[in-house]
């Protein structure tokens, strides 16, 4: 298993940090799929700048692109997402299991 799998977390945050592309791929998920172009149509960035989130994105695992004849389209890969929000909801639990322990120790003192 690589680091990528195991450990989604850094790369997408990473990703996402940018809120053009963090809208780039709320509108990816409205949609269900998109060019460069019709993208660039959406968003107040140019379609150079469009194709150049849509790599951070790829290479996160967040979109995959398929060729359908001279275009390339994009859809939203939400399995790193969803990988993601469950390695947030372990370490969310591990903090609330410590904190409920440093509450019982001050409530026994």
């Amino acid at each position: 298993m690589s680091a990528a799998v195991a450990d989604p977390a850094p790369e997408v945050f990473a990703a996402l940090a940018d809120p053009t592309r963090w809208r780039l791929l709320g509108t990816l998920a409205e949609q269900g799929e998109g060019t460069a172009t019709t993208l660039a149509g959406q968003l107040p960035v140019s379609r150079p700048a469009v194709i150049k989130h849509l790599v951070v994105l790829d290479r996160a695992g967040l979109v995959e692109r398929r060729r359908a004849g001279r275009e390339v389209r994009y859809r939203v890969r939400p399995q790193r997402l969803e990988a993601t929000a469950r390695q947030m909801d372990e370490l969310a639990a591990a903090w609330d299991r410590r904190l409920a322990a440093i509450k019982r120790l001050a409530e026994e003192a």
